[in-house]
Order: C-alpha cells, then sequence, then structure tokens
C-alpha cells in the first residue's frame, strides 16, 4: 500500500519542517490516500504558512506528485 506525504519548502525552497514530520496535525506515518493527503492540506495550509511554508510537494513513497505547489491564495 502506498504512503502519501508532504514535505513543505520555505520561498527559497529549503525544508521547512524537520524530515518525517508532514506538518501540523498530520500522521506521523503519512495518509494512506492521495485524497486525504489532499483533504488534509487544504484545511491546514494557514497553520502552514504560519510556520514558514511557502510551497507543498506531495510523495508517494519516494516519488514526487507534484510540488512544489504554492500554499498562499494567489492574489
Amino acid at each position: 500500500m502506498a504512503t502519501w506525504t508532504w514535505t513543505f519548502e520555505d520561498a527559497d525552497g529549503q525544508p521547512v519542517l524537520p524530515e518525517g514530520q508532514g506538518g501540523p496535525g498530520a500522521p506521523a506515518e503519512g495518509f494512506s490516500a492521495q485524497a486525504d493527503a489532499e483533504t488534509w492540506v487544504g484545511e491546514h495550509w494557514r497553520a502552514l504558512v504560519a510556520a514558514g511554508a511557502e510551497g507543498a510537494v506531495l510523495r508517494e513513497d519516494e516519488r514526487r506528485v507534484y510540488g512544489p505547489m504554492p500554499l498562499r491564495p494567489a492574489e
């Protein structure tokens, strides 16, 4: 079974949160489905931005699925 996880980057592309920590409130083991991971980031993006994240990268196991996706809304 695949594990879906997020990594977060600052404006310079540097990691924001420690390795293995998907963000405030994220399960330590990751998500079992892509939709669950995407729903979670949609609900928590404000806290992630407050923690210094500007972009989010979604991974399926070790494979980068997409990102970095901007976390701030378009102006």
